[in-house]
């Protein structure tokens, strides 16, 4: 298994943001999640959906979007892991 952070960035308080990464290879089976590291105990801070578009014969694009649903801004890490 591969396990790695693709980007880091920051959603303002109740809002949302949308990033791509592109070029994956196809064969591949990439689950995507997203960590806050900006520390507020006591309340979930993000969450986050993963679009996939097949952007080729042999490469996939994901979009993430990040919503923050906490009243502060978080900065957070977008992490996958490749299964196989």
């Amino acid at each position: 298994m591969r396990v790695a952070v693709q980007f880091r960035g920051n959603v303002a308080a109740g809002q949302s943001r949308r990033w791509f990464t592109h070029s994956w290879p196809e064969q591949w089976h990439v689950i995507w999640y997203v960590v806050p590291t900006s520390p507020r105990v006591g309340a979930p801070q993000v969450e986050w959906d993963v679009q996939v578009e097949r952007a080729s014969a042999t490469h996939i694009t994901y979009w993430i979007t990040i919503r923050n649903i906490s009243p502060v801004a978080v900065d957070f890490e977008a992490r996958y892991a490749v299964l196989n």
